[in-house]
C-alpha cells in the first residue's frame, strides 16, 4: 500500500519526526479550510451544532478504539487531562513512575509532593515494574507506553496481566507516541486510564487530546463533587459531574474536528493494516541499524520495538542532518526518529546512507 500518496511531502525532505509532530494527510488540510469557511459563514449554523459535532467525534474515537462514549473525554492536550485527573483522585495514593520518562508525565506527581517511587528502566522493564508495584505497595501506576527518548515500548499482554494480578491498581498510561499505530481496544487493555494528544502518530495537529477513563476510576474522581447537585442549567442538562472537569467551557471544534478526520483515516485505511505495514517497515530498520551498532543495547536486547527509534550517533550530528533534509531530533545519547506510515524502506535507506557519509 502507497500510504505515502495520502501525503505532501517535498522529494528534497525526509520526515522521520513523528515523534515531535506527525504530518496531517492532504485532506485533513482541504477539509480544516472547508470547515472554518462553513463554520465562521453568518448564514450557516454550524456555531449552534458544537455539542452534536463533538458527541459525533467522541463515538467515532470510541468505536475505533473500544471504549464506551461515558468514559471518554476530549481534551485541549494530555497535560489538561493528566492534571484534571490527578487534582480529581485521593492526595493520599503512592505513585510508581518510571525513571526519565517524559516530563509532563513525571513532574505533575512531583511538583504536587505527591508520595512516589521511580522505576529503573533497562531491557527488563516489565520485572522492573512488576518488582515495584510488589515491594512498593503503590496505588498507581503512571507510565509512557511508548517512551518517548528510547522508543522502549511496555508490553501489552504485560500490563493486562498485572491488572489481573492486581486489581486495585491504577494503571495510568499516555498513548501520545502509540495511538494510531495498531488496533487499541480500551476496555481490555488492563488501564484504568488511557490518554494522549493528537498531534504525533495520531496525525491530528495542535490542540486536540483524549482520556479513556475505566468505570471504577470514574467513580473515585471527584468524589465529593459527584455525591452534590448536578447543574440545572439547561446547557448542562446533559452533561455529568466529570464533564465539567475534563471538558469545561467551549472545545474548539476545528482541533477536534481533525481528530475526528483522522479517526476516519485510520478507520478506512484499517488499523491493522497499518500495523502489518509498520511492523515490516520498522523490521527493515531495525534490521539495518543493528548491522551498524546504532540500536540502544536495552532495545537491542527487547523482542518487542517500536516505532520510534533512538538512533545512537553523536547528536551533534543533528545540524548536518536538518541541512541534508532529514526533519529528525537529538534526544539523549543519540538522534530520535519515528517511522510512521508516510515512510516506506526508501526513507530507511536514504537515511542510512546520509548518516553514514555524516558520521565517518
Amino acid at each position: 500500500m502507497d500510504y505515502k500518496s495520502y501525503f505532501d511531502i517535498p522529494e528534497n525532505i525526509l520526515y522521520v519526526n513523528t515523534p515531535s509532530n506527525g504530518l496531517m494527510p492532504r485532506k485533513h488540510y482541504s477539509w480544516r479550510r472547508e470547515w472554518e469557511s462553513a463554520f465562521f459563514d453568518v448564514r450557516g449554523d454550524l456555531r449552534d451544532q458544537q455539542g452534536a459535532f463533538i458527541a459525533d467525534i467522541k463515538a467515532a474515537f470510541g468505536d475505533l478504539f473500544h471504549c464506551p462514549v461515558g468514559n471518554l473525554f476530549l481534551l485541549p492536550n494530555f497535560s489538561f487531562g493528566l492534571h484534571t485527573l490527578l487534582n480529581g483522585l485521593s492526595k493520599g495514593l503512592r505513585y510508581a513512575l518510571l525513571e526519565d520518562d517524559y516530563p509532563s508525565l513525571n513532574y505533575p506527581v512531583i511538583s504536587r509532593g505527591l508520595d512516589h517511587v521511580k522505576v529503573p528502566v533497562d531491557e527488563c522493564l516489565e520485572d522492573r515494574i512488576a518488582e515495584v508495584v510488589r515491594k512498593e505497595k503503590v496505588d498507581v501506576l503512571l507510565l509512557s507506553i511508548v517512551q518517548y527518548i528510547s522508543g522502549m515500548k511496555v508490553e501489552l499482554p504485560f500490563i493486562r496481566q498485572l491488572k489481573a494480578d492486581n486489581p486495585s491498581l491504577i494503571i495510568i498510561g499516555d498513548a501520545t507516541q502509540y495511538l494510531g499505530t495498531e488496533p487499541f481496544r480500551f476496555v481490555e487493555s488492563g488501564f484504568d486510564v488511557v490518554g494522549g494528544s493528537g498531534y504525533k502518530w495520531m496525525m491530528a495537529g495542535f490542540g486536540n487530546g483524549y482520556m479513556m477513563v475505566s468505570d471504577r476510576v470514574k467513580a473515585l474522581l471527584y468524589a465529593q463533587a459527584q455525591e452534590g447537585p448536578r447543574p440545572t442549567e439547561s446547557m448542562w442538562a446533559k452533561k455529568s459531574i466529570l464533564d465539567t472537569f475534563f471538558e469545561p467551557g467551549h472545545q474548539d471544534t476545528l482541533s477536534h474536528g481533525t481528530l475526528g478526520q483522522s479517526v476516519h483515516f485510520l478507520k478506512e485505511l484499517g488499523l491493522e493494516n497499518i500495523q502489518q505495514y509498520l511492523t515490516e517497515l520498522t523490521s527493515y530498520a531495525y534490521e539495518k541499524f543493528e548491522e551498524r551498532k546504532w540500536l540502544l543495547p536495552a532495545i537491542e536486547k527487547r523482542k518487542g520495538r517500536s516505532a520510534l527509534i533512538n538512533i545512537q550517533i553523536n547528536p551533534e550530528c543533528y545540524g548536518q542532518l536538518l541541512e541534508s533534509g532529514v526533519k529528525c531530533f537529538p534526544r539523549g545519547t543519540g538522534i530520535r526518529i519515528g517511522l510512521h506510515m508516510y515512510n516506506d524502506r526508501s526513507d530507511v535507506d536514504k537515511l542510512v546512507d546520509i548518516i553514514g557519509q555524516i558520521n565517518k
